[in-house]
C-alpha cells in the first residue's frame, strides 16, 4: 500500500458525545529511524474508549482538545526507519500502544508500564489508533504468525492485560482461580489461567449470558452473584468444588464492582493471592480484617509489561487462547459509533472496526 495515495480519516473524539470523523495529515517517522509506519487493519473497542467518549475523561486525564479514540489494533507495516532491522514493509503486527520513556526508574527497572512519561494511545493528550496510519517505535510492533490473523491480532492487546493479570496473581499449575466479572478482559483471564496449568477456574458475574459464553471457553465452574452478602456468596463460591473447600488460590477482580471485590476478599484462601484487575470507583468498603487475618497478597495490576505482550502472541498462536471466539461483529470505519454504541448496551462481547482502508 502507498500510503500517500490511502486515506488516514480518523474518528476523533470533540467532546462528550461528539465525534467526527477527519483526514488527518500522514504521521512521520521519528528522526530515531527506529519507527515504522502501521497501516491500521482492526480495532477493538475497550471499555476506557467508552468511557471517554461518554464522560471526556477518567480520573486526571481528561480530554481538553479533539482526540482519536481506540488502542486495541492490528496493522500491516508500510514503511521502516533505516534503523529498523525486526521488521519489514508488508509484516503484519500487533500493536502495543503506549511507548515509555525507557529512562526513569520504572522502565529501568523492568516496569515500563508504571512509567510517569508513558505515552498511552487514546490517553488524553495522545491519539489512539483509530486512524488510516500508526507510527510505533519497531519494538513496540509485534510481528504475527502466518497462523494468526490480523482480526484476532487486534486482540492481543486485551490478551496482554490479561496476562499480565494472571501473571501478577503468579498462578501455577494445578491451583484453583476465581475470576470476577465476564467481560472480555475476566473471559481472557480465565483463559490464561488455564493456559498457566490451573485445573478449577471459576467465572463469576450477574449475566447468566455471559456465564454460558464463560462455561465454553474458560471456566470450569461458573457462579451467579447475588444480592446477598460477600461471605454468602464467597461461601457459595467455595462450595462449588473440593479445590475450593478452603478458598481460592488466587482471586481476581475484573469487574472494577464494590460488591465483587468485597466477595473476592472472603473466597481466597488464607495466604491467597488477590489482584485487582479491573477499575471501579475510586474509593470503596473494603473489607480490612479479611485480608489482614489471612494475610493475603494484594496486588494491582495496569495494563501490561516486559514480555506480556509477546506471550500473548504466543497463546494466540499456539491454540492456548481461542481469541477469535470473542468477536461478536466486524464493522466498517464508516461505522465506528454505531460500534461504539453497541459495546455501551452490552449487545457484544469484542466488535471490531476496520481500518479506513480495509474492505468489510
Amino acid at each position: 500500500m502507498d500510503p500517500t495515495k490511502a486515506s488516514n480519516l480518523s474518528f476523533v473524539l470533540n467532546k462528550p458525545l461528539s465525534v467526527s470523523f477527519e483526514d488527518r495529515p500522514l504521521p512521520p517517522l521519528s528522526p530515531s529511524d527506529n519507527d515504522v509506519l502501521v497501516a491500521v487493519n482492526y480495532t477493538g473497542i475497550c471499555g476506557s474508549d467508552v468511557h471517554y467518549w461518554q464522560h471526556g475523561a477518567i480520573g486526571h486525564f481528561v480530554v481538553k482538545d479533539p482526540m482519536v479514540l481506540g488502542h486495541e489494533s492490528s496493522g500491516t507495516v508500510v514503511r521502516a526507519g533505516p534503523g529498523v532491522t525486526t521488521l519489514r514493509p508488508g509484516d503484519r503486527v500487533a500493536l502495543e500502544p503506549g511507548y515509555p520513556c525507557r529512562r526513569c526508574a520504572p522502565c529501568l527497572g523492568g516496569r515500563y508500564n508504571l512509567c510517569p512519561d508513558m505515552r498511552f494511545a487514546a490517553t488524553p493528550p495522545y491519539d489512539g489508533t483509530l486512524t488510516g496510519f500508526w507510527t510505533a517505535p519497531a519494538d513496540f510492533c509485534y510481528k504475527l504468525p502466518d497462523n494468526v490473523s490480523l482480526r484476532e491480532g487486534a486482540l492481543v492487546e486485551p490478551l496482554a492485560v490479561a496476562v499480565h493479570i494472571v501473571r501478577q496473581a503468579s498462578v501455577a499449575p494445578g491451583q484453583s482461580v476465581v475470576v470476577m466479572g465476564a467481560g472480555p478482559v475476566g473471559l481472557l483471564c480465565g483463559a490464561v489461567a488455564r493456559a498457566f496449568g490451573a485445573t478449577t477456574v471459576v467465572s463469576v458475574d450477574i449475566v447468566e449470558s455471559k456465564l454460558r459464553f464463560a462455561a465454553s471457553f474458560c471456566a470450569t465452574h461458573t457462579y451467579a452473584s447475588r444480592r446477598v452478602a460477600a461471605e454468602d456468596n464467597a461461601a457459595s463460591i467455595r462450595a462449588l468444588s473440593p479445590a475450593l473447600a478452603g478458598g481460592a488460590d488466587a482471586v481476581i477482580d475484573a469487574s472494577g464492582a464494590e460488591p465483587s471485590i468485597q466477595t473476592s476478599l472472603h473466597v481466597v484462601r488464607t495466604g491467597g493471592t488477590y489482584v485487582q484487575g479491573g477499575m471501579g470507583r475510586d474509593n470503596i468498603t473494603f473489607p480490612i480484617m479479611a485480608l489482614c487475618i489471612k494475610e493475603v497478597t494484594a496486588k494491582g495490576s495496569f495494563r501490561y509489561g516486559s514480555g506480556d505482550y509477546r506471550l500473548a502472541v504466543e497463546l494466540v498462536a499456539g491454540g492456548k487462547v481461542d481469541v477469535g471466539r470473542l468477536i461478536s461483529d466486524v464493522v466498517a470505519f464508516k461505522d465506528a459509533e454505531t460500534a461504539f454504541e453497541k459495546v455501551k448496551q452490552g449487545e457484544v462481547i469484542k466488535i471490531l472496526i476496520g481500518g479506513p482502508n480495509e474492505k468489510i
